[in-house]
C-alpha cells in the first residue's frame, strides 16, 4: 500500500479564525475546519434560518493536516481524513453534546503521486465526489450518497483540476485536463461511465479554464491566455451559444487578482444580466467586486471584518450573502445587495472598498459591441480596423442537447 501525497492545510491570516469555508449549492448549510488553540475540528453552519449559526463536530481527538470537509443537503458535514496510506471518509452529525459519525468507507490511491480532493459540492446535495489526480490519468470517485461505500465512476486521461457542475441534477461535471503541456476543459458525463467530450478550445495553443458556470442561465466564467498569451485573463460565454468568448479589458485590474466566486441563479433567459462576485486580491488586502456581462464596470466594495474570503452565494433576488467570523461574532452573514443599476450613472470603476458607478450600459455595452478581445475554437482574434461582429440575437435558453452530442465547431456548446 503506498501512501498518497498531503494538500497542505490553508494558513490562517494575522491571528483570524481558520478560514476555508465550503456551502451546498443550494446555500442552506456551510462546512469548515476551525481551531481551537492549536488543535483543528469541524463546525457546521446553518444559512437558511432567521439568523446564521454554527455547530461545532468535533471527533475524540483533533484533525489533522489534511483533513477537508463539505456540508451534505441533510445537514451532516462529510470529512475526508488522509490517513496510513489512504483517505478515509465520515459523516458527522451533532448528537445533543457530542458528535455522531458514520463510516462511509476508505479510498486508496495507486501510487504516491496520486494526491485526491474533494470536488465542489455536487446539486441536491445527496452525492458527493472526489477527484484523485496521478501521474496520467484522473479519478472520479462517488465518496457520498452511494449503496456500497466509495465507488469509482470515471478515469480521465491526463492531469485534471478545477471541477465545475453544469447542470441541477450531478451528471455534468466540467473540469480542466492537462494533456501535452495546454490545458482545456473537459465534460464528464457521470451517468454515461464517465464520458468525456470537449468544452473549451480557445486556440490551439491557449490554456483555458472554465472558474464558474450558472446551469440556469448558461453563464460561463473563463479563464485564458488566449487574447493576452503568457497572461491569464477572466472571460465570459454562455453555455450552448455560438458566439465567441469575450475578455473585458476593464477586468483587468493592475496588481490585482480577480477571481470570480459566485454566481446570481434564476436568470434563465438573461445571462448577461446575471451579477457575478468577484473576489480581488491587491497590494492593499482583499475586497469584493460586483460585475455584470452586460456591464462596463465593476462595483467595489469592502468586504466584512472576518470575511471567508472567496465564498459566498447569491439569492435570486440579487443578495450577495458572506459568511465571516470575528472574535465577536463567530458565525455571520453579511448581506450586499447587487446594484440596481438604473441610476444613469457612467460606468466608471470605483476605488477598492467603494461603490462604483451604475446605470444603463449605453451604446458600449459588451454584449452589444466587438471592441473586448474575442475568440472561437479556430479563429483568430480581430485585428485593428477589421470590421466589428454583428449584433448577437436575443438571449435564449441553452438548448437542452447532451454536452456530448453538441456541434463543436464554436467555442461553446450545451
Amino acid at each position: 500500500m503506498t501512501a498518497c501525497a498531503i494538500e497542505p492545510e490553508a494558513a490562517p491570516e494575522d491571528g483570524a479564525p481558520f478560514s476555508g469555508c465550503t456551502i451546498t449549492a443550494d446555500g442552506a448549510y456551510a462546512a469548515r475546519l476551525t481551531r481551537d488553540g492549536d488543535s483543528l475540528f469541524p463546525e457546521r453552519w446553518t444559512l437558511d434560518g432567521p439568523e446564521p449559526y454554527a455547530v461545532p463536530l468535533p471527533a475524540n481527538q483533533p484533525e489533522e493536516a489534511g483533513a477537508e470537509v463539505q456540508p451534505m443537503g441533510d445537514g451532516r458535514v462529510l470529512i475526508r481524513r488522509p490517513t496510513a496510506g489512504r483517505h478515509v471518509f465520515s459523516l458527522l452529525y451533532p448528537t445533543g453534546p457530542g458528535t455522531g459519525e458514520v463510516v462511509i468507507g476508505a479510498v486508496e490511491c495507486p501510487d504516491e503521486d496520486t494526491r485526491l480532493r474533494l470536488l465542489p459540492p455536487a446539486p441536491g446535495g445527496e452525492r458527493a465526489y472526489a477527484l484523485a489526480v496521478g501521474r496520467r490519468s484522473s479519478a472520479v470517485w462517488q465518496v457520498a450518497g452511494g449503496e456500497f461505500g466509495p465507488e469509482h465512476v470515471a478515469q480521465i486521461p491526463g492531469r485534471c483540476s478545477g471541477g465545475v457542475w453544469l447542470d441541477h441534477t450531478g451528471r455534468m461535471l466540467a473540469l480542466d485536463r492537462e494533456v501535452g503541456g495546454r490545458t482545456k476543459t473537459v465534460v464528464v458525463d457521470l451517468q454515461r461511465d464517465g464520458e468525456i467530450s470537449p468544452l473549451l478550445q480557445i486556440a490551439d495553443d491557449s490554456d483555458d479554464r472554465l472558474l464558474l458556470a450558472d446551469p440556469d442561465s448558461g453563464l460561463l466564467l473563463i479563464s485564458s491566455d488566449a487574447p493576452s498569451p503568457g497572461e491569464e485573463r477572466l472571460g465570459w460565454g454562455v453555455l450552448g451559444s455560438t458566439l465567441p468568448v469575450r475578455f473585458p479589458e476593464f477586468l483587468r485590474l493592475p496588481e490585482c487578482a480577480v477571481t470570480p466566486f459566485a454566481i446570481q441563479p434564476g436568470q434563465v433567459l438573461t445571462p448577461e444580466n446575471c451579477s457575478v462576485a468577484l473576489r480581488i486580491d491587491g497590494p492593499v488586502g482583499s475586497w469584493v467586486g460586483m460585475w455584470r456581462p452586460d456591464r462596463r464596470y465593476i462595483h467595489h466594495l469592502a468586504a466584512p471584518a472576518g470575511w471567508l474570503a472567496g465564498t459566498g452565494f447569491w439569492t435570486r433576488d440579487g443578495v450577495l450573502h458572506l459568511p465571516y467570523a470575528t472574535a465577536e461574532v463567530p458565525c455571520g452573514v453579511a448581506q450586499l445587495a447587487a446594484p440596481s443599476g438604473e441610476t444613469g450613472e457612467t460606468g466608471v470603476t470605483g476605488e477598492p472598498g467603494e461603490s462604483g458607478g451604475s446605470g444603463d450600459a449605453g451604446p458600449g455595452d459588451p454584449v452589444r459591441t466587438s471592441t473586448d478581445a474575442q475568440a472561437s475554437a479556430g479563429s483568430s482574434f480581430p485585428a485593428p480596423g477589421e470590421p466589428s461582429e454583428p449584433d448577437p440575437p436575443e438571449p435564449v435558453a441553452p438548448r437542452p442537447v447532451p454536452l456530448q452530442e453538441a456541434p463543436l465547431g464554436r467555442l461553446v456548446t450545451n
